[in-house]
């Protein structure tokens, strides 16, 4: 299976680390300074074109949320979007990071979707769970 990729003028291909990896690493194309306790929109340039049935997830980078606390606010790019890819990054650390143009910032998660038909209902079906949420199951 083949994913189309279009990259704007300084854009940087996504790539994956390992054959066996979900994600494909998306860079950013410029060097900047995230500061503390703040977030950032960083427009990547890559445009991709989704395999039909699927849509793509943005999702943090283990390293940059667990060695910085940098997080990806997390992102659902449908199947017929084709614009640039925008990522939202969080710093929920005391102290600033700086990006080099490069540098892994998130990555992009294929997965398949269903989208079913919808149907009003005036009362679901009774299972066992109901409506507990919120820690009704327990620690």
């Amino acid at each position: 299976m083949k994913m189309k990729v279009k990259l704007d003028e300084h854009a940087i291909m996504p790539t994956r680390a390992h054959d066996t990896d979900a994600g494909l690493d998306i860079m950013t194309p410029f060097a900047f300074q995230l500061s503390a306790w703040s977030t950032s929109v960083i427009h990547t340039g890559v445009h991709v074109e989704l395999p039909p049935g699927t849509c793509g997830i943005l999702k943090s980078k283990s390293g940059l949320n667990v060695k910085h606390t940098i997080s990806t606010v997390d992102g659902v790019i449908d199947e017929g979007y084709t614009g640039e890819i925008a990522v939202r990054i969080q710093n929920t650390s005391p102290e600033g990071h700086h990006f080099l143009r490069g540098d892994k910032i998130t990555q992009l998660v294929i997965v398949p979707y269903i989208a079913p038909d919808l149907e009003l209902v005036y009362k679901l079906c009774d299972t066992d769970r109901g409506d507990n949420g919120f820690g009704s199951t327990g620690r």
